[in-house]
């Protein structure tokens, strides 16, 4: 781990503990700049992520979404800016960095293997031993019981499910299973509900209000504005690399965050941008 993240908690302070006052976001960033070659991806981006809410993040195709994520998740390096951690700065070196302190990403894919079940799945790559030598499969199987009890998944009939056998919504909720597993304290989600049916998706959005319940704050990208204004509490819209606004769910309609994602701005009813 790099030595800003050591240094992103004090010595004693328990894991998960907010170092601050409740009102310090979880994740701040702060004029955040990316480049590709002569390509400028990310150009000053500006967004806090607090603890317990849903922070939607909203955009067309090539606004730059994909690209921030990923900067969060420590796959891309940025050029310019900061990231605060309960408002202390951190750097994000690489993916281990960002899950050590607790960032887990659920991608569109899931990643996960359609030949192993669901136990396998959730400790994959970090499987718990006996003796150091055999795998611990009842401590795993308790572990995931207990995961997805929490998470009131309870459509899966046996944790030693093939993957392959699941439902869109099912596979879902076993991927962020496995995220919160490891003491998630930030969850992105990249288009969970995607070529989901309707009793899938309203599964899926109920995960992410749990998600938040649970204290855990959540960054949600998605294309489908009904379902980002039915969980979100925050709305961030990305147009072409910048941040057009950043507004709580209740000062936005569908039909202004559409024209902030095709325009970058809102004209009110004198013609005027804002």
């Amino acid at each position: 781990m790099s030595e800003e993240l050591a240094d992103a908690r004090p010595a004693g302070t328990p894991a998960g503990r907010a170092l601050l006052d409740d009102e310090t976001p979880l994740l701040s960033l702060r004029g955040i700049s990316k480049h590709f070659g002569p390509v400028q991806a990310l150009k000053g981006i500006d967004l806090d992520l607090p603890a317990g809410k849903v922070t939607a993040l909203v955009g067309d195709n090539g606004a730059g979404k994909s690209t921030l994520i990923k900067s969060i998740a420590g796959i891309h390096t940025i050029d310019g800016g900061e990231m605060l951690w309960n408002g202390r700065p951190v750097h994000m070196g690489g993916p281990r960095d960002a899950s050590a302190l607790g960032i887990e990403t659920v991608y569109q894919d899931l990643a996960l293997c359609d030949n192993l079940d669901i136990v396998q799945n959730m400790f994959l790559g970090r499987e718990m031993l006996h003796d150091g030598l055999l795998l611990n499969e009842s401590v795993m199987e308790t572990k995931a019981k207990q995961t997805l009890s929490e998470l009131s998944v309870t459509t899966v009939s046996s944790i030693r499910q093939l993957v392959s056998s699941l439902s869109g919504g099912q596979r879902q909720a076993v991927a962020v299973a496995r995220a919160v597993m490891w003491d998630a304290k930030l969850v992105i989600m990249d288009e969970p509900t995607a070529a989901l049916g309707v009793s899938q998706t309203s599964m899926v959005l109920d995960l992410i209000k749990r998600l938040s319940t649970n204290g855990i704050a959540v960054l949600l990208v998605s294309h489908n504005l009904n379902d980002v204004f039915e969980v979100a509490d925050r709305i961030a819209v990305m147009y072409l690399g910048t941040l057009a606004r950043t507004a709580p769910v209740g000062e936005l309609t569908v039909n202004t965050a559409v024209e902030l994602i095709t325009t970058g701005t809102v004209s009110n009813s004198n013609g005027r941008e804002y």
